[in-house]
């Protein structure tokens, strides 16, 4: 058993807590958090970025998703905790599980602030709940500390619209229904309504910051003490918001029970009515206008330049022995290409690279364990992405791409699998829907593919992707949802095909939602690298699939050629060249 689980026992008996409660987030709901916030790794050891750890006194069990099915139980090895797989068949949730194990005076403790409402009404309809306690603090003697980033502002120049625009367009969608506040707690949506950025959590360019708007008044609460603030916005201090929400007067206030915090609720009072639902920037973002899209597109070449240099470098030096390297030194030697470039302001996440086996962890965290070495057979699986800006080049954009790359001979099954995948890829990429249509049909139109592969991944193929914001952003896209896709949102498109011990595959390009003309969409696929065509069977491929592969490999060489030396400005016309059946 961990040492720091058996010391958190204690504290929790010194506190009366039967039972604590650690989810993976911050004070705003957020996916990705700054060091401070990670309590759950801090306790378990598990680096993925979704998990809830729940440690009683006789059990400490992790609720993880299907991403993580193969790395968790690796890093959780000799903790004591024990995995649990969300969204399977026998496998309850949290809320359903505490029933099992609490008895009328069993107390759930969790720090409220870090646990959503929706979240937190279920763990107090199960069981009695102390919401005031993070007992983590207490034991974690080098907790990292907050320390704000310096807050910038984003020209027009780069967004499109001015932040003055936008507060405008909210402020009357809640005259419109007739609403007296609305509370932001989502870091994203704050700074994409303001047009400003920070370096408060690492790869998501946002600062920590609360937003309360009325229909005629704006109040941004932030923690940097050297914001000089923006013109019609009252900006106070961080922390002042669980104060000042004390103090509404009675009306009617919008915010998502799902994003906003526990303890932020609690401090609403009870004569203000809530209105529980997605704030309207969450859509108003997603649809990006024709300046975040041109701005992405060319964030998108100047990734697609990096790609094709990092796999030509494999292609050219690992595959053929002259060069060793691990899946972290090939990492390294990836991000190196993206910082030649000055416009890359950081990464977009943590780059993952399996190869081989470690490929079939769907979410493969490179960092754990030893370095795996790269041998010239077999697949290494790519998942990597950049925030890009450059002003004068009116360049600004968030990219997320997946390449599966080949190093040496491939079994037949893997070529089969990879061109299914390939084939899944482009029948999505080129699917023409009704406006009326929701991201699950479009789902399933990858995953009938895939699905000639045996079964199928579980994971939505698509997600949002932010505008020099976060790489996974809402609404959900193309999946379990009952949303329609609407013009200017940018989406990913990501099958995958998995197989545990052998190998994993998954091809992932960023694409635009357009408008065809008489109530159709369709998409433009704007990220632009060469697929591994070693590992294509293109007899196993119908002559339109052949068709869509060509014409997208012709504009891959026509966009990304002109930003490469002259060997692998060659290569890449090799690789595209028009393939036959």
């Amino acid at each position: 058993m961990k040492k720091e689980i058996i010391r958190l026992r204690e504290v929790m008996k010194d506190h009366g807590i039967d039972g604590y409660l650690v989810p993976t987030t911050d004070f705003h709901g957020s996916e990705y958090v700054n060091d401070y916030f990670k309590c759950r790794r801090y306790l378990s050891q598990f680096t993925g970025s979704n998990g809830t750890l729940l440690i009683t006194q006789d059990e400490a069990l992790l609720w993880t998703d299907s991403r993580y099915f193969v790395q968790a139980p690796k890093q959780l090895e000799g903790t004591g905790i024990s995995m649990m797989k969300c969204q399977t068949p026998g496998v309850p949730e949290i809320p359903e599980y505490l029933p099992m194990i609490a008895n009328e005076d069993f107390v759930l403790g969790f720090d409220g602030r870090v646990v959503s409402y929706n979240d937190g009404v279920k763990y107090a309809s199960a069981c009695k709940v102390r919401h005031d306690v993070d007992l983590v603090d207490l034991i974690w003697e080098d907790r990292p500390a907050i320390s704000p980033s310096k807050i910038y502002c984003l020209s027009e120049t780069l967004t499109g619209e001015s932040y003055t625009s936008k507060l405008q367009r909210l402020q009357n969608c809640l005259r419109d229904e007739s609403l007296d506040y609305h509370l932001i707690p989502c870091l994203e949506e704050i700074a994409w309504l303001f047009n400003l950025r920070g370096e408060d959590v690492k790869y998501t360019p946002v600062f920590f910051a609360f937003a309360l708007i009325t229909p005629d008044s704006a109040k941004l609460y932030v923690l940097d003490p050297d914001f000089e603030g923006l013109t019609g916005v009252t900006t106070l201090p961080y922390l002042q918001i669980f104060d000042d929400l004390k103090s509404l007067k009675q009306g009617k206030c919008l915010v998502s029970k799902r994003i906003v915090s526990y303890t932020l609720m609690e401090a609403i009072p009870d004569d203000v009515e809530i209105i529980d639902g997605p704030s309207p920037v969450e859509l108003m973002k997603a649809q990006k206008n024709k300046v975040e899209i041109e701005g992405t597109k060319k964030a998108q070449m100047l990734d697609g330049a990096a790609m094709t240099n990092f796999i030509y470098w494999l292609k050219h030096n690992v595959a053929s022995g002259e060069v060793s390297a691990t899946e972290l030194s090939a990492c390294d030697k990836l991000e190196s290409y993206r910082k030649a470039n000055p416009a890359l302001l950081d990464l977009s996440f943590e780059t993952m690279a399996g190869y081989g086996v470690n490929g079939a962890s769907i979410h493969y965290d490179t960092m754990m364990g030893d370095p795996c070495p790269l041998l010239q057979s077999g697949f290494l699986l790519v998942d990597s992405g950049g925030q890009y800006m450059d002003e004068e080049a009116s360049i600004c954009g968030t990219t997320d791409v997946t390449r599966t790359i080949s190093l040496g001979p491939l079994t037949k099954e893997m070529k089969e699998h990879y061109t299914i995948v390939l084939r899944a890829y482009l029948a999505l990429a080129h699917a023409e829907f009704d406006a009326s249509q929701a991201g699950e049909t479009l789902d399933k139109i990858a995953k009938d593919v895939a699905a000639e592969a045996g079964p199928v991944y579980s994971y939505d193929t698509g997600h949002g992707v932010g505008h020099l914001l976060s790489v996974h952003e809402g609404p959900r896209m193309i999946g379990r949802t009952d949303k329609p896709m609407l013009p200017g949102m940018i989406v990913s498109n990501e099958p995958g095909i998995y197989i545990d011990g052998s190998h994993g595959i998954r091809i992932e390009n960023e694409l635009l939602v357009t408008d065809l003309g008489d109530g159709h969409r369709g998409f433009e696929q704007i990220s632009w690298i060469p697929m591994d065509r070693a590992a294509i069977l293109p007899e196993k491929m119908t002559a339109e699939e052949i068709d869509w592969l060509n014409d997208y490999h012709r504009e891959v060489y026509e966009k990304i050629a002109p930003l490469l030396d002259e060997p692998v400005r060659q290569w890449l016309k090799e690789e595209t060249a028009t393939i036959t059946a």
